[in-house]
């Protein structure tokens, strides 16, 4: 018996032949972004700001060399986002980066607090316009040529659930889980609609969904994160998601280029953050003062490397993929 069976960790999780595959891919990628003429860079791992989202927590590490004799927090980042963007406002042009990125309190089938994402921006692109692309790439690596779905937001829940979700109440979102039997759902109190969506997404949708490649898109404008907000009745968040067999895959945006709105966005953050008892943590402001010098219009999408690994090998657990996991660092 050798000790993956037995779990004494020296081994790696990932079999030999997994990990071929994983170079494989990765290779796939970078050859993809070649011919599409995307240039690949490298950004910091550590920096002196964190997210502000308050469903992300990062790891915090701490500089004491030269400059800093009392000591610097530095936060592992959570996505190279934030640097790729000043190297847009640069003037760098349609760019990509292959990168390991950290969250905190994140562990479990489809989670490792480590983990690989690509990501990449293309000035000129909207939503829409990337997501041609990420089907492209993405269609490309599957065992055969797959084509994606796409639904909005809103056709989504209408078609699973006959909900509207844009004018719908926390309250009407409520018994919509009740009445879709989601555990424990008459024990909770989550005041806001975005809570409930969220919840109703996992629980209801997800599962639902069905083999394949799907998009989602047009999110709510409380959703918007990072991206624009399409004004209208209701107003929408220039946003999709990327699902494989129901897993997420890909989160991307129609970029926000308005440096005042992107503050004010930080600043809601950090009260959500200070309201729940949350560390508050330091927005970057280097990012902010190249927003304010001018972000070229672009598109811009993240994608779980391990998560993609997962579902071309076959794999049920995060951990099949990836060669030292937290349970063998």
């Amino acid at each position: 018996m050798n000790d993956r069976q037995t779990g004494s960790g020296v081994s790696p999780a990932a079999s030999i032949e997994t990990l071929r595959l994983r170079a494989r891919v990765i290779a796939q990628i970078r050859a993809f972004f070649q011919r599409q003429g995307v240039l690949e860079v490298e950004t910091p791992v550590c920096s002196r700001a964190a997210t502000t989202d308050p469903a992300i927590e990062s790891l915090v590490t701490r500089y004491t060399g030269p400059g800093a004799p009392g000591g610097l927090p530095l936060y592992l980042h959570s996505s190279p986002e934030f640097p790729m963007k000043r190297l847009l406002a640069a003037g760098a042009g349609p760019i990509y980066q292959i990168c390991k990125v950290f969250r905190d309190g994140e562990a479990g089938r489809l989670h490792n607090p480590e983990f690989t994402l690509l990501e990449w921006y293309r000035p000129g692109f909207d939503h829409h316009r990337l997501m041609d692309e990420v089907e492209r790439l993405v269609g490309g690596l599957m065992p055969e040529p797959a084509v994606a779905r796409r639904l909005s937001y809103r056709a989504l829940f209408q078609q699973r659930l006959q909900i509207d979700p844009h004018p719908a109440t926390a309250e009407q979102l409520r018994n919509c889980a009740l009445q879709q039997g989601v555990p424990g759902v008459d024990r909770l109190d989550l005041p806001q609609r975005d809570a409930w969506l969220d919840l109703l997404m996992t629980h209801c949708i997800e599962p639902a969904m069905g083999p394949g490649l799907c998009f989602v898109y047009d999110y709510p404008a409380s959703q918007a994160a990072l991206a624009r907000v399409r004004p209208g009745s209701p107003p929408l968040a220039e946003r999709f998601e990327l699902y494989l067999d129901g897993i997420e895959l890909a989160n991307g945006f129609h970029e926000l280029t308005d440096a005042a709105e992107q503050q004010r966005r930080f600043e809601r953050d950090l009260q959500a953050r200070t309201a729940a008892g949350q560390p508050v943590v330091p927005m970057d402001r280097r990012f902010i003062d190249a927003l304010a010098r001018g972000l070229p219009d672009c598109a811009g999408v993240a994608l779980g490397i391990d998560r993609l690994i997962m579902r071309l090998a076959g794999a049920d657990h995060i951990e099949q993929v990836i060669a030292f996991p937290l349970s063998r660092a």
